[in-house]
């Protein structure tokens, strides 16, 4: 079950509210009891819908968790010396699923290649959101292990924070630190409702109406004999907007469905496109990742509080994790050195020149070197790399094919475009700076929302769906 589909938005999603509300009319600790378990109920149902029997494997590992989370903070306590291994050995067992189940085919072909030998492939379908969910896991032991919270003695809260369904696919990466409070008590009201639904709609179009349209167009392009560099820099422009609206919109229904509920969840994307170095696209793309790398593996590490060469080392460790953690294949590992390699050049010596550059020329060098960075994201393995950075560089510059498609997609990529920078937002902002504005603007929202939803249910109903690109992580 996806956000963006219509058993979700006509059948999961209001039943769930209209119980969830009902039971929000019981106040004090009975009425939060029993919207805790409304949620946690429908979370394991909304995963058991597409992940049957892995919905047994997660459960497995929260009921590892919650009891070695309890030994641990009993180790803290009394102080023991078991505390450290024991803190390494919950890591260890906690990655283990992801290991096994994600990176055991990769790390196998690898050893096959290298060594000459045929060990058969386990095979293993990825359990959804597996990723995600075992960062959050880990974010939990080691701020437990840090100090930075107490310990959930409450196995059902513990499930929840893991399984909270509006987050639980795809993200964005929430900390237990974040929900800790909200776990124990949150507000339920119509203004929250009003404007969690606000943006899950906004979150649905962008990732209906743009990614998926987006999608067509790089279908098309990955279809084509005739090619030619236009269509090539076209389909980079393409997959970039599209991983782009497809994530940031996945996040935005998941910060609306997480504010309808009562949980403020972190923002996840702050217009990366506008960027003018490598280092402050990373610091609005992907915000819940990039923050979970740096606080817990980069900064642990040494930062860049170490040599020069321990400093350049960290970087591409985490970088090569950071890939990694996208897709165990080679194109994911090089993605992620290709940005680790970027940012150091960027603090050595690149980010100096850069700063001497008009701004507009910053920007278009940084836009260039992203463009290049998803082409190799968006290859399978490293020929097609190879294939795709060529077509930039190689064949007819100009096509009647490529023509034909900037035509026909032209106005598609002009409002996506627009939409990854604060244009939108800053024409809302001057529209309402007037009362008659303001009052335009209550008037045409729930407008503006309802056609929007019926045009992207039309969208979906036509069978415009792409299941969202970040599912498989």
């Amino acid at each position: 079950m996806v956000f963006s589909g219509i058993t979700f938005l006509y059948y999961f999603l209001p039943v769930v509210l209209i119980v969830y509300l009902a039971v929000s009319m019981l106040r004090g600790r009975v009425g939060l009891e029993l919207r805790n378990a409304v949620l946690l109920l429908a979370s394991l149902f909304f995963y058991f819908w597409g992940e049957p029997v892995y919905l047994l494997l997660m459960l497995g590992v929260i009921g590892a968790v919650y009891g070695m989370g309890l030994i641990l903070d009993r180790l803290i306590q009394t102080e023991s010396r078991l505390r450290g291994p024991f803190f390494a050995l919950s890591v260890a067992v906690t990655l283990i699923p992801l290991i096994v189940f994600k990176y055991a085919d990769f790390l196998i072909r690898a050893v096959n290649s290298w060594f000459g030998v045929q060990v058969p492939l386990p095979g293993l379908a990825l359990p959804v959101g597996i990723s995600f969910y075992t960062f959050q896991i880990l974010s939990y032991l080691i701020d437990l292990n840090w100090g930075r919270i107490r310990v959930q003695k409450r196995p059902d809260r513990l499930a929840l924070y893991v399984s909270l369904f509006p987050q639980l696919i795809a993200g964005p990466i929430v900390r237990y630190a974040e929900v800790e409070k909200e776990l124990k008590e949150r507000e339920t009201s119509l203004t929250r409702l009003s404007a969690g639904m606000e943006r899950f709609v906004i979150g649905l179009a962008k990732k209906v109406l743009i990614a998926n349209v987006l999608g067509d167009f790089c279908s098309v392009y990955r279809g084509s004999t005739e090619g030619g560099m236009l269509f090539a820099w076209l389909y980079a422009a393409a997959v970039s907007l599209q991983l782009y609206f497809d994530f940031s919109g996945y996040s935005d229904m998941a910060i609306g469905l997480g504010t309808m509920f009562g949980f403020t969840f972190p923002e996840n994307f702050r217009y990366p496109f506008i960027c003018r170095s490598i280092t402050e696209f990373w610091r609005r793309w992907h915000m819940t990742l990039g923050g979970w790398f740096r606080d817990y593996v980069y900064i642990p590490m040494g930062g860049n509080r170490v040599s020069k060469l321990r400093w350049m080392g960290n970087l591409l460790v985490v970088w090569g994790l950071t890939g990694l953690w996208h897709g165990a294949d080679w194109n994911f590992l090089l993605w992620g050195l290709y940005f680790g390699v970027l940012l150091t050049c960027e603090k050595l010596f690149w980010g100096k020149l850069l700063e001497k550059l008009p701004s507009v020329l910053r920007w278009m060098i940084t836009i260039v070197l992203i463009m290049v960075s998803f082409l190799i994201f968006d290859s399978e393995g490293i020929s097609g790399i190879g294939t795709n950075l060529k077509a930039l560089v190689s064949g007819k510059a100009v096509t009647a094919e490529s023509l034909y498609y900037l035509r026909s997609y032209g106005v598609l990529f002009a409002i996506a475009a627009a939409g990854a920078t604060p244009v939108p937002a800053w024409c809302m902002k001057k529209i309402r700076s007037s009362a008659i504005g303001e009052q335009l603007v209550i008037l045409a929202r729930p407008v503006v929302l309802a056609g929007l939803l019926i045009l992207c249910t039309a969208f979906l109903v036509d069978g415009s769906f792409n299941p969202f690109l970040y599912f498989r992580f």
